[in-house]
């Protein structure tokens, strides 16, 4: 019985000590100085496979790591996902639950010391204080979603005729002075145009071709300032759609694309993870060397880096 008793201590004693070296090499990359994260609400997986012209966004594919089989948590629709994408958690323990949360409707699992859920730009903030980090953003409800006191700048800025743009050249002229260490630069479409046309309409596809446009332009201003070897660029969505709508259960409402491009990413590589929204925030905190809080769920996609 002791004999047993002693290999079985050993036995565990091993799997500890090889769980130990699990954990310390969970996070042995040479990490980015600079993330991008470029933001399309409603853009879906299902259109990159059938008809998008989007040759900027299929080069950094091409060029780097990429999924289409990301999916969203329920509902599928804005709010939520944003909160989850950028909180690292779903609904059931961020508790923002609606299309346009501002609040929690049930409250928060972990509150910190602003009374928010951990969120990505602050706990970066609260590790790195000196950091430059930025956000931009179109639609209003991004603004209630994340810790803006953990921000360097914050603007928002709507695409409109006047301004067929929207966010890009305020996001590129900060990336090109500032050189930010995180920056979040987050599109209100194609969504509205979802909406207004359908999700597999002329009109969304003309807009996703000119959000390309939008990406290629960013992407420049990250070879401009010349930190290009020293950044990862993400492409993000929150959600899909279908017909004119979104926020129910089916695939082409709750898959959506994630891109990363750049220092240290494989190349031309499909992710073989089943991810989830969440997991962004865990991938963004491996890359940024920050511990995640227990209330995390988040998996970081481990699998990206060379």
């Amino acid at each position: 019985m002791k004999k047993h008793f002693a290999l079985i201590s050993m036995a565990l004693l091993t799997i500890g000590m090889a769980a130990c070296c699990c954990k310390q090499d969970t996070n042995t990359i040479n990490p980015p100085k600079h993330i991008i994260i470029v933001g399309f609400d409603g853009f879906s997986a299902y259109s990159v496979t059938h008809g998008a012209e989007m040759p900027t966004l299929r080069r950094l594919m091409v060029e780097g790591a990429y999924t289409l089989e990301n999916r969203s948590v329920l509902p599928s629709s804005s709010a939520v996902n944003w909160a989850s994408m950028f909180m690292g958690a779903g609904p059931e323990i961020h508790g923002y639950t609606e299309w346009g949360s501002q609040t929690p409707e049930i409250p928060s699992r972990v509150v910190n010391s602003d009374n928010r859920f951990p969120n990505i730009y602050g706990l970066y903030r609260d590790k790195t204080p000196d950091a430059e980090i930025g956000y931009f953003y179109e639609w209003e409800g991004l603004k209630y979603l994340v810790d803006t006191l953990a921000m360097s700048y914050c603007q928002q800025v709507s695409m409109n005729e006047e301004n067929p743009y929207g966010c890009t050249l305020p996001a590129v002229e900060y990336i090109k002075a500032n050189k930010p260490n995180l920056c979040a630069v987050l599109f209100d479409k194609p969504d509205g145009t979802g909406h207004g046309h359908g999700w597999e309409s002329k009109a969304y596809f003309d807009m996703l071709t000119h959000l390309d446009g939008c990406l290629a332009q960013l992407v420049q201003a990250v070879e401009e300032a010349g930190i290009m070897d020293e950044t990862v660029i993400v492409v993000v969505s929150d959600h899909g759609g279908i017909d004119k709508g979104h926020g129910s259960k089916t695939l082409k409402e709750m898959e959506t694309p994630i891109v990363f491009y750049g220092k240290g990413i494989k190349k031309g590589f499909y992710i073989p993870e089943s991810t989830m929204i969440y997991d962004i925030a865990g991938t963004l905190a491996y890359m940024l060397k920050v511990e995640q809080p227990q209330v995390w769920i988040a998996r970081p996609i481990l699998s990206i880096f060379e």
